[in-house]
């Protein structure tokens, strides 16, 4: 199974790669085949207009555009849940991160989503995921009731996203068990249908 992973920092200083890191290497132990996303590399102008509204559409006013989002609506096809990766910026999720999201909405539809939100401080980006808590659903990504914070994501991993205590370390696996069902039970659901 397919997992996307979408990184919303696009500091040039950011920490979110350890986080990015740490959540692949989660993933892979588990068996998933984890793709990230990043918003950073992708750079993605302003939200015009969305992928259903230019993937037909081959002009050359669309083809830096399309060239970016093709192989994205390709990995989205195939994709059985996602991890968003949030930094905090005032109490919020990263505008381009939001912007990554908006692109796209039919490819997300009865798929879980879970949240891996940091910062420096102790609160760990909490304040983010509550704001991403209304938009994923929205768009067809519902998700799943825990949250991973990452407080002081500085001395929790390391720069290749090793854990650097023992609350990282040791105490994810309910999080990560609890997005494993989802993504198990949502894909058998698509399988037997979905309601349109």
């Amino acid at each position: 199974m397919v997992i996307a992973v979408l990184q919303g920092s696009t500091r040039s200083e950011r920490m979110g790669d350890r986080a990015a890191k740490w959540v692949v290497a989660q993933l892979e132990k588990r068996g998933y085949e984890a793709v990230l996303v990043d918003a950073a590399a992708l750079k993605l102008p302003l939200l015009d207009k969305m992928w259903k509204e230019i993937k037909d559409d081959t002009s050359a006013a669309n083809a830096e555009l399309h060239a970016k989002l093709a192989p994205l609506a390709e990995l989205y096809a195939r994709t059985d849940g996602y991890v968003v990766v949030s930094a905090e910026y005032n109490h919020s999720a990263p505008p381009a991160l939001t912007n990554l999201i908006d692109y796209f909405l039919e490819e997300y539809a009865f798929r879980p989503s879970a949240i891996v939100c940091y910062s420096v401080s102790p609160y760990g980006g909490v304040r983010a995921a509550m704001q991403l808590r209304a938009l994923l659903p929205e768009v067809g990504l519902p998700t799943i009731p825990s949250l991973q914070p990452i407080p002081s994501i500085g001395s929790a991993l390391s720069a290749e996203g090793v854990a650097l205590n023992q609350e990282m370390a040791e105490k994810s696996g309910k999080f990560w068990s609890e997005f494993d069902w989802y993504v198990k039970t949502m894909k058998a659901g698509r399988e037997q249908g979905v309601p349109y």
